[in-house]
């Protein structure tokens, strides 16, 4: 099984500019899986067993994917409602993930400029990312720096092919990125086993 597991969605891959080059080159990337969640679930029918088995090998776990409505393509989040399962990724015995580094690689369509307080986004692109890093935390994963490539839609073609360089960089050095040493751990997260229903039992 692969030490890196990249996470790919993006609902027209046909159309991509971005996605696509970054794809291509975790595809060509040592010790590296690419699992390209469209193309691997058309009928949204995730195989939680065959996810959970590629995630338990991994050290890097890489979610890859353009920014959609602010957070992640709707079949990411539905891979991960299901594959990061209480009792296996978090809770009670939930600790299939703990140790772990999750890294974001995405782009957006909208400048840099955009997430700004004074910007049509009205807030800097970190403040998007908190239920990300909170998913990293509570499943006991270590949340590293996100990569992300801002007006994607009018990114020129040498300066994808620079980012996609150092992308695959990254994904051939890993871990030895001399800013790891530097991160804090991430804070303890319990959550206490009453906090979800019993199979079958009345939830909200």
């Amino acid at each position: 099984m692969a030490e890196i597991v990249v996470i790919a969605a993006h609902p027209h891959l046909q159309h991509s500019h971005v996605t696509r080059a970054m794809i291509d080159a975790a595809a060509r990337a040592p010790r590296t899986e690419v699992r390209e969640l469209y193309a691997r679930y058309p009928d949204y029918l995730v195989d939680v067993e065959a996810e959970q088995a590629a995630l338990a090998a991994a050290k890097l776990v890489i979610w890859l994917h353009p920014i959609h409505w602010y957070s992640m393509p709707p079949l990411a989040k539905l891979w991960l409602d299901e594959v990061f399962a209480f009792g296996w990724a978090y809770g009670p015995g939930g600790t299939a993930l703990r140790g772990k580094d999750l890294w974001l690689v995405t782009s957006t369509g909208g400048a840099e400029s955009a997430y700004h307080p004074a910007g049509h986004n009205r807030h800097f692109f970190d403040d998007y990312l908190h239920p990300y890093e909170q998913s990293a935390t509570l499943t006991g994963m270590r949340w590293l720096p996100p990569m992300v490539l801002h007006g994607a839609h009018r990114v020129a073609d040498a300066e994808l092919a620079a980012h996609a360089a150092v992308f695959a960089d990254r994904l051939a050095t890993y871990p030895a990125w001399p800013e790891l040493a530097a991160l804090e751990p991430e804070p303890e997260c319990a959550v206490p086993a009453d906090e979800r229903p019993d199979a079958g039992a009345t939830t909200d």
